[in-house]
């Protein structure tokens, strides 16, 4: 009976090992269970918020797109810088459906949206600024053109008051200016050929020919001749504004571009007179008054293209 009864209990032991055993095993499997399965859910939490946060960009990128295709301006260097911001905001959004699982790049792209806002905002800071430029510039330019007309009204006024003046002076004691005539010269051949142009670009002096005519009651002698050219723009071409270049007419006082000295004998003497410009010319009618004896003894006019 004892062999038996030792035989029951070891077998008893091994059974309890064998249990023991069997519920350490489903504990370990029980356990690498769950926490794969916490593995799994955090997975799958992340990757949801990966979409969420893909969606947010994606939004973002779509708010910023619509606002800088709302920006708008004249300057071809800054239209050009916005069609690349714009190219580039096209090829995030491309990207951030192409790796909507990504984290890494859609923060990526989380960051490349708002470095691209910052410089939006920079944009909108440098447009306004440029539309304020725009507006004094226009509104400079119609007080000049103002201004302008203003001194184009003085002129004709000045001009009937010339024509009013002249018919109070002594019509025998007046030289004549006869058929006063201007051109646009250009000098070739070292300046000993004259070709003529009406382009104010190539225009290098402009030459003003006329006639002094016979008077055989006007005193004889030496007689200084002016030519006063007044611009498109309304200014008086001359060396330097001041008194050594200025002249008196007509009860008047201007500035002259050209003088020279021409010996009168009471009969017809042709004259020519070359005047220069100290900057470009430039297009448009330019005015010129022929004064001798503080009388405006002939006028003509040019127009350059």
């Amino acid at each position: 009976m004892e062999p038996k009864q030792e035989e029951k209990k070891s077998n008893n032991k091994l059974l309890l090992i064998l249990l023991g055993l069997l519920l350490i095993g489903n504990g370990i499997f029980i356990w690498l269970w769950l926490q794969e399965r916490g593995r799994a859910n955090t997975v799958v939490v992340e990757k949801q918020n990966v979409i969420v946060e893909r969606d947010n960009v994606k939004a973002d990128l779509l708010d910023l797109q619509k606002q800088y295709a709302s920006l708008q301006t004249n300057d071809q260097v800054l239209n050009a810088d916005l069609d690349a911001k714009r190219a580039q905001i096209a090829d995030l959004l491309e990207q951030a459906d192409k790796h909507k699982n990504d984290a890494y790049i859609i923060s990526k792209l989380k960051k490349e949206t708002e470095t691209l806002r910052k410089i939006m905002q920079h944009y909108i800071v440098e447009i306004d600024s440029l539309n304020t430029l725009n507006k004094t510039i226009i509104a400079e330019k119609d007080k000049v053109t103002s201004d302008l007309n203003l001194e184009k009204d003085k002129t004709t006024k000045l001009s009937k008051d010339k024509e009013a003046m002249a018919n109070t002076i002594s019509l025998g004691s007046v030289l004549k200016a006869e058929n006063p005539t201007a051109t646009g010269v250009k000098f070739r051949s070292g300046g000993k050929k004259e070709v003529e142009t009406t382009k104010a670009s190539r225009v290098e002096k402009l030459k003003v020919s006329f006639v002094l005519g016979e008077n055989k009651i006007a005193k004889k002698g030496t007689r200084n001749v002016y030519i006063r050219i007044t611009t498109p723009d309304g200014k008086e071409i001359c060396k330097s504004p001041d008194d050594e270049n200025s002249v008196k007419f007509n009860g008047g006082k201007g500035f002259y571009a050209a003088k020279q000295e021409v010996s009168y004998a009471n009969e017809d003497v042709a004259v020519e007179v070359f005047c220069s410009n100290t900057t470009p010319f430039i297009a448009g009618k330019y005015l010129i008054d022929i004064i001798c004896d503080n009388v405006i003894s002939g006028q003509t006019s040019i127009t350059l293209k």
